[in-house]
């Protein structure tokens, strides 16, 4: 049996910040057609989908969080007990009461409760941009609604999602490792800010509960068993930042597919019910999230392989998400295609499952929903100027003309 180090592995730097655009799918699609893993300067890529579920999957797999704060020097401070408490981070008993307890504020049906607010907070924002001409829509409407989505399920005032927006955006970048060795005194602070302003809030809504995530947290218990409240805030503060940095990425790529493919929004707008399997579609076919990693923690063998304990793999979702063994025509964006039934892997998979994935798809598919109601176009104006790829892949800057229904 092949050990990892013996194989002749195609190389593949995911951290290269010229892979952007459509440099980034055409490397990806190229190194997917050599094999299932490739490698990289530091880890492992696994590139197909089955292969990249087993490793998600695995108990011997953890999130690497703690052993990069480690390899940085971070062992105190804000930033240090932001990770040490992060749900990602904590493994196996401790984990599975964690997500028990929680669980249920993040089913589908909970997400569900927020639709209505949802749906009406994206009318509102798309309202005036269409017919305005050329608009920047990720800060006209990604940013905005991203933020302003996320302070309204937690019960933050509508107010302050410019700021939730600001410390996402920055916290964000600690598991972006170029960021982490050049920012780390910015995203430290920022994490300290967000603590400041999140306790009072948590201290409130226990004398005077409302309809909000932070409430349903502190109502939460199983057995008699309770979060704590270094729990709750972390749990609240993991929202804050998992949601809002990514959901505005999310519907700006979306926006750009669209942009790119009229004749699929012209298939949104004859049938609105398509919404949910439009944002599905979003999600596997740019997933602003491209990669996960995790670290081997005993000797691990996949496929053959032997990987020796301490192997950093990286789960590469965009290529995992576009495996024609997986999904039939998965190169091509198509809101009404039969995938075959096959999950995407843009939220993960096994006990680290993504916390707030039903609530990301409530967002996505009520934008979609009020946009394809108003909208008869979405016209490109000018090229976009997208991030690279190592860390959140977002939409910088997307210039859109939104035409009347």
């Amino acid at each position: 049996m092949p050990q990892a180090e013996e194989l002749e592995l195609p190389e593949f730097d995911h951290a290269d910040p010229a892979l952007t655009g459509e440099r980034w799918v055409e490397a990806a699609a190229a190194a997917l057609e050599q094999g299932w893993l490739a490698r990289s300067p530091l880890a492992y890529v696994v590139l197909e989908r089955e292969a990249a579920e087993e490793v998600l999957r695995s108990r011997e797999a953890i999130f690497p969080g703690l052993e990069a704060m480690a390899l940085f020097g971070i062992d105190s401070g804000p930033l240090y007990e932001e990770a040490r408490a992060n749900i990602i981070n904590i493994n196996g008993a401790d984990h599975s009461r964690l997500r028990g307890l929680v669980n249920p504020q993040f089913t589908p049906r909970a997400a569900d409760r927020h639709r209505p607010f949802l749906r009406a907070l994206a009318d509102e924002l798309t309202a005036p941009l269409v017919g305005a001409g050329p608009v920047e829509a990720v800060t006209a409407l990604c940013k905005p609604y991203a933020s302003r989505a996320i302070a309204g399920v937690v019960g933050a005032p509508e107010g302050d999602a410019p700021l939730i927006h600001d410390w996402a955006e920055w916290i964000q970048r600690q598991f972006d490792p170029i960021a982490l060795a050049g920012e780390r005194p910015q995203i430290e602070e920022k994490v300290a800010e967000l603590y400041a302003w999140l306790r009072p809030m948590v201290d409130e809504r226990r004398g005077d509960p409302r309809d909000d995530l932070i409430s349903g947290l502190l109502e939460a218990e199983e057995a008699g068993d309770r979060l704590s409240s270094e729990e709750l805030e972390n749990l609240v503060l993991n929202v804050l930042v998992g949601g809002t940095d990514t959901g505005q990425s999310q519907l700006a790529q979306g926006l750009l597919l669209f942009a790119r493919d009229p004749d699929q929004w012209e298939a949104l707008r004859a049938d609105p019910g398509l919404a949910p399997a439009a944002a599905e579609e979003i999600l596997r076919f740019t997933p602003v999230t491209p990669f996960t990693a995790r670290l081997l923690t005993a000797e691990h063998e996949i496929r053959g392989v032997t990987f020796p304990a301490g192997t950093l793999m990286l789960v590469c979702s965009h290529t995992a998400n576009r495996d024609p063994e997986a999904f039939p025509g998965a190169g091509r964006f198509d809101i009404t295609a039969d995938r075959g039934g096959a999950r995407i892997l843009t939220f993960g998979a096994g006990t680290h499952y993504c916390l707030g994935a039903n609530l990301a798809r409530a967002e996505l598919e009520e934008a979609l929903a009020a946009l394809a109601a108003a909208v008869s176009r979405i016209e490109l104006v000018a090229e976009p100027r997208l991030t690279p790829v190592s860390g959140v892949y977002a939409v910088e800057r997307l210039e859109l003309e939104l035409q009347p229904s």
